[in-house]
């Protein structure tokens, strides 16, 4: 009977240990977890689309889909004979305009020394009149060789007014020339512009994916012709619950498993922590304005940058499901440093 009692006993023990032990586990915080990992995080990379700049018929495509570029290498090349018309044309107009700039500094020349002509008779003409007044005022001269000696000097420096307009005429026309020919050459510069931009190349380094450029296809400025994708800068977008996130540090370690590569871990590291939730930014926020209300818990986006020096990293591609799991312990919390060998596929 004593040991029914004693089993009896240690049967209600061990059940109220289970439940208050399963009580303090279902309501501890899921962040202070010493791990955090989530399934919705997928491979991403900056994507560099290449848009023309100009329109026109594509006469060459050198890369192929899937192929690897490095930064400077060409793509395509647009048929550029309009845009080496145009400037030729602006080469021309400026050529033309040198030659009148110079044909206007001849006449500014010649209009200054027909001012200093004019200069010269106007003084005689204000000595003889001086002379004549002098002279009819003792009575030695006439009164018409007066008013001969008033009518010279009236016309000389009417012809003196004349040339002088003619001289700031001729110079305004060299403002106005080299006016001009900055605009000329501000059309050479914009012809030449377009000239570069018939012949496209790649920005960085990545492989070419979304290639719609096709030989003898008409390219429009704006529309894509093809994207490049540099794999050797990819990096993992985890979207954490927020409830997951109260101990989740920029540095902290992380390892990634693949669903595409069973076997293989990567290493990588937190990067960065987004600033607002995928709802945030939906065209049509969830949040519900009406009395009625159901608490949903939100996403936030985590950058993980993957380690480099890991050989089984060149196998990610852009897309790809991963499983990223963060160690938000202290020991973790330090930036980690680059591995500096391949990972080995587990077995």
């Amino acid at each position: 009977m004593a040991n029914k009692l004693r089993y009896q006993i240690v049967i209600g023990v061990i059940a109220i240990a289970t439940v208050a032990g399963a009580i303090l586990i279902l309501n501890r915080p899921e962040a202070h977890a010493s791990v955090q990992s989530t399934d919705d995080a997928y491979v991403r990379a900056d994507l560099t689309v290449i848009v023309p700049q100009v329109s026109g018929l594509i006469t060459s495509v050198t890369v192929d889909d899937n192929q690897q570029v490095q930064a400077g290498e060409p793509l395509l090349r647009i048929d550029d004979r309009a845009m080496r018309i145009a400037l030729d044309a602006a080469t021309a107009n400026i050529a033309g305009l040198q030659a009148q700039l110079e044909l206007q500094q001849s006449l500014i020349e010649q209009a200054r020394a027909v001012v200093a002509v004019s200069n010269a008779k106007l003084k005689l003409a204000k000595s003889n009149l001086t002379r004549s007044a002098n002279l009819a005022r003792d009575g030695s001269g006439t009164v018409q060789a007066h008013e001969l000696a008033e009518a010279e000097w009236a016309a000389q420096r009417a012809g003196n007014e004349r040339d002088r307009a003619g001289l700031r005429s001729a110079e305004q026309r060299t403002a106005i020339l080299q006016a001009d020919l900055e605009k000329a050459m501000a059309e050479k510069a914009d012809a030449s512009l377009k000239l570069s931009y018939t012949g496209i190349t790649a920005p960085i380094d990545g492989v070419v994916a979304q290639r719609h450029a096709r030989i003898g296809g008409y390219a429009r400025q704006g529309e894509p012709l093809l994207t490049l994708v540099p794999l050797d800068k990819v990096y993992i977008e985890a979207n954490f619950r927020e409830t997951q996130l109260a101990n989740v540090r920029v540095g902290q370690a992380v390892d990634i498993a693949i669903d595409a590569l069973p076997g293989v871990h990567l290493k990588g590291h937190v990067e960065s922590l987004g600033a607002a939730s995928g709802a945030s930014f939906s065209l049509v926020p969830p949040h519900n304005a009406t009395g009625n209300f159901t608490k949903i818990v939100q996403r936030l986006p985590v950058r993980i940058q993957v380690d480099s020096g890991q050989e089984q990293a060149r196998r990610l591609r852009v897309g790809m499901s991963v499983r990223p799991s963060a160690h938000t312990d202290a020991a973790s919390a330090q930036q980690p440093k680059p591995a500096t060998a391949a990972v080995q596929a587990e077995s």
